[in-house]
């Protein structure tokens, strides 16, 4: 089984924390040294233990030169930077003004919902029952309006549609009273042709209709044939 991982916190135990020290410090100055050999890197390391104790450890024999190098691009990056230090300071300040206010309104929310109470007085807990009374009543209103506002359209929109139906419903009998119209000569005409001729449409000099349709040409018909011209109480018997 590999090595459990050590958690990062300040070792209670002295005599454990001495062992760890000198273990760590001795790796340290190992990969201090593997990085100047490997990467040809100038490496300069100072430790100071818990009670004071120097350790050190530098590519070049003289720590006082790599030390003099670090001074000098310390202070040409503090002479480039120095124009912007009042305007960095500003920003510092901006940044804990806000983090402060976020942190207040964060604690503000969790107020209104509910949680984190204990830490309130009784004057803070009856601002925030005002609070949330008046925050009921803006969402009631606002929701009121809402749906006033959703149904005047949907009136409007019914209000269109029966129009619109009434409209549709003109146009089909318009259509229907031309069409009627367009009908109504085809039919006058298809009845009078379909109509058929009286057998009788001339009368000779004895008072008797002629058949047009040649069955008996000039011939009166008997009385005992019915006479589409007189009624039967009209025509007496010959032989009286």
């Amino acid at each position: 089984m590999g090595r459990g991982r050590v958690q990062l916190k300040r070792i209670e135990n002295k005599i454990n924390r001495q062992v760890t020290f000198s273990k760590r410090r001795s790796g340290l100055l190992k990969k201090a040294h593997e990085i100047s050999v490997l990467c040809d890197a100038e490496v300069a390391l100072i430790v100071f233990s818990s009670k004071g104790k120097l350790f050190e450890f530098s590519t070049d024999s003289c720590m006082e030169r790599i030390l003099e190098r670090y001074d000098r691009y310390l202070y040409s990056d503090k002479q480039l930077v120095g124009r912007d230090i009042s305007q960095s300071e500003n920003w510092v300040l901006e940044h804990a003004k806000l983090k402060a206010r976020v942190e207040v309104l964060e604690r503000n929310k969790k107020n209104f919902m509910g949680e984190e109470l204990d830490s309130l007085s009784l004057k803070e807990l009856q601002s925030l029952e005002v609070q949330l009374d008046a925050a009921i009543k803006s969402i009631r209103s606002r929701k009121n309006q809402v749906m006033f506002e959703s149904i005047s359209q949907l009136q409007k929109k019914d209000k269109a549609l029966r129009e619109q139906n009434n409209q549709l419903l003109k146009k089909i009998k318009e259509r229907g009273t031309i069409m009627a119209r367009e009908d109504q000569p085809q039919f006058q005409a298809s009845n009078s042709s379909s109509t058929l001729p009286t057998p009788y449409s001339t009368s000779n000099r004895n008072g008797f209709a002629e058949r047009v349709d040649g069955a008996n040409p000039g011939n009166p018909p008997s009385l005992n044939e019915p006479n589409p011209l007189f009624p039967a109480w009209m025509i007496r018997p010959t032989n009286e």
